[in-house]
């Protein structure tokens, strides 16, 4: 399975490749205070409000060019590897919001995504299957950089992760 999403997630990245200014490794911020429940419209939709926040500020620039065509083709060719996989990935991945600037990640089985050191694993994993692509290799000091460094140079705003029942926690990418 890791084989397949890595290898979806170099496809995205490869397809969507546009040259970017020189970059740095990002370091994270301090947690953020929640947002108020009317500032998302999806709070209800497709998860409950957040539990927990975080604010990460990369200092990687996003990449001149890269519009919503390409952050739904990002999100598109994940899932896409997440459903041919040989066996039943637990997650959903999708973009929302008027650019597609915002990832939301929700799980679909019970239990599998209930703790947010259990979301944190599988961003890890991310992060693992990003810098094995040669986009990711070519824009950034790999061993440095995460995932939200990657949705930072793909221009995503904010990432959403919840098992869709009771925990949800959202990451707001400066």
């Amino acid at each position: 399975m890791m084989k397949t999403v890595a290898a979806s997630m170099a496809i995205a990245l490869t397809a969507i490749a546009l040259p970017a200014l020189a970059q740095q490794a990002a370091k994270p911020a301090a947690a953020a205070a929640p947002k108020a429940a009317t500032d998302d419209r999806y709070i209800g939709y497709y998860y409950p409000k957040p539990t927990s926040t975080e604010v990460f500020e990369s200092q990687l620039q996003t990449i001149a060019g890269v519009e919503r065509a390409q952050r739904i083709q990002f999100t598109t060719v994940v899932s896409q590897g997440t459903i041919q996989s040989a066996y039943r990935v637990p997650y959903a991945v999708f973009a929302k919001g008027e650019k597609a600037e915002k990832m939301i990640i929700v799980g679909m089985q019970q239990g599998e995504l209930n703790t947010v050191y259990r979301m944190r694993a599988l961003l890890a994993n991310m992060t693992t299957m990003s810098r094995l692509s040669p986009f990711f290799q070519e824009r950034t000091v790999a061993e440095d950089a995460t995932f939200f460094d990657l949705l930072k140079l793909l221009g995503f705003k904010e990432l959403t992760v919840t098992d869709g029942e009771k925990v949800t926690h959202q990451v707001t990418i400066k």
